[in-house]
């Protein structure tokens, strides 16, 4: 049985798409709480929360409604030391039902030998197998990110079939930063040394003041997204 095969075996009375689209639209002016709570409803336990370690505002939010929520990480074995030292600062802090997918060692050096296609086979892989029996899962994407993101829905259906749940999207990085504050959420010390998005280590980059938050993802690549938010 496939991934998707699987998820359909377990899914509750599927919501079409115009149904989805419409619940999207309900949330625009609603608390990202609101949202989390309503894919709790929903789907729990059949949900998962995926999360890169930049901050933790999406976990300390997700955790509010279900401390039980699985949160999933990609270790791609190329993330910064500092990531890794996030992910076990923020399992520990909130005592998390962790979940680390690894990336299997490989004969080459993907981001050397085929830089295109690295991320499709280190995260997109792994994700895969993260959401085999899921229902839906929720992520960090905010609109205000970048311009490939700015039309981003709350609630949508990604290209498995699955619902996927954006609680975050209509977040400035003002909304981000006074929740971080307001909170004490953990966060990537790499934030604080100009990294506003953080991948791993071999296509990031530091920003300048003024550019995109992702412009130092793929630097000088014709490349916005890994694959893991098409």
């Amino acid at each position: 049985m496939s991934l998707l095969e699987l998820s359909r075996h377990l899914r509750v009375p599927e919501l079409s798409d115009a149904e989805l689209a419409e619940i999207s639209r309900g949330f625009e002016h609603q608390a990202a709480t609101a949202v989390i709570e309503w894919a709790v409803e929903q789907f729990h336990p059949h949900l998962c929360l995926t999360a890169s370690m930049t901050d933790a505002v999406l976990i300390d939010l997700a955790v509010r409604v279900e401390p039980s929520i699985e949160v999933v990480f990609i270790d791609t074995r190329y993330h910064f030391p500092e990531t890794l030292e996030t992910v076990e600062v923020v399992r520990r802090h909130y005592g998390l039902n962790l979940r680390v997918l690894t990336v299997p060692p490989q004969p080459v050096e993907l981001w050397q030998a085929d830089p295109a296609n690295c991320c499709s086979a280190a995260k997109v892989d792994q994700l895969d197998r993260a959401l085999v029996a899921k229902l839906a899962w929720m992520s960090g994407l905010r609109r205000a990110e970048s311009p490939t993101r700015a039309s981003a829905p709350i609630v949508a259906r990604d290209l498995r079939g699955l619902v996927k749940v954006n609680p975050l999207a209509t977040w400035s990085d003002q909304d981000v930063a006074g929740y971080i504050a307001d909170y004490g959420v953990p966060t990537n010390p790499l934030l604080a040394r100009a990294y506003p998005s953080i991948g791993c280590w071999p296509c990031t980059q530091p920003v300048r003041e003024g550019e995109d938050p992702r412009s130092g993802r793929w630097s000088g690549q014709d490349k916005t997204e890994c694959g893991l938010h098409l």
